[in-house]
């Protein structure tokens, strides 16, 4: 009976010298670490349909449904009670980019298009232009070699007696499964 008290007063003392160990290393750890150590990871978030300046430019006034429908793709919102209006949004979140927003919303009259109104829509090219990073691209090293330098990627030559490379390949190959008559 003795020896098991022992053994759990040792257990205690263990578990103390432990978790003192451990809040002894957190209070460490956060002397020398940033705020910017540790970022959670934001995933990229894209939402709607993206519709270029040269697709806003392609719409005129008399078009039919199906012809806007060809050049902006399916509406993100057609309403059952405003079926005279397609709405058109898209947003993306991107980690070290800015959010962005574009809405453009197409009226119709009957099955003809009436008006458009939208933001300012960015072209594709400045769209693309806007998704890319900022990149920092350190000293790129000289890509020049000397021709000793060249001579030692130089494959030796085929030891002596060995059989000559072999023949070229054939032009033609026979079927992989046999012809069915």
């Amino acid at each position: 009976m003795t020896a098991s008290l022992t053994f759990r007063s040792f257990g205690h003392w263990l578990a103390a010298l432990v978790v003192g160990g451990s809040l002894i290393g957190c209070g460490s750890v956060s002397g020398h670490l940033g705020r910017d150590t540790f970022k959670p990871y934001v995933p990229e978030v894209v939402q709607g349909n993206f519709v270029s300046r040269e697709q806003r430019q392609a719409l005129r006034p008399g078009m039919p449904r199906a012809q806007v429908r060809e050049i902006l793709g399916t509406p993100l919102i057609a309403s059952l009670f405003h079926a005279e209006r397609w709405d058109y949004a898209f947003s993306i979140q991107r980690q070290g980019v800015a959010p962005q927003n574009f809405r453009l919303t197409v009226y119709f009259k009957g099955d003809v298009l009436e008006q458009v109104d939208s933001d300012v829509l960015p072209s594709e090219s400045e769209f693309a232009g806007r998704l890319v990073r900022p990149q920092s691209v350190g000293k790129l090293p000289a890509l020049q070699a000397s021709e000793e330098e060249l001579r030692k990627f130089k494959s030796p030559s085929p030891p002596q007696g060995l059989a000559a490379p072999p023949a070229a390949l054939p032009r033609s190959y026979p079927p992989l499964e046999p012809v069915s008559r």
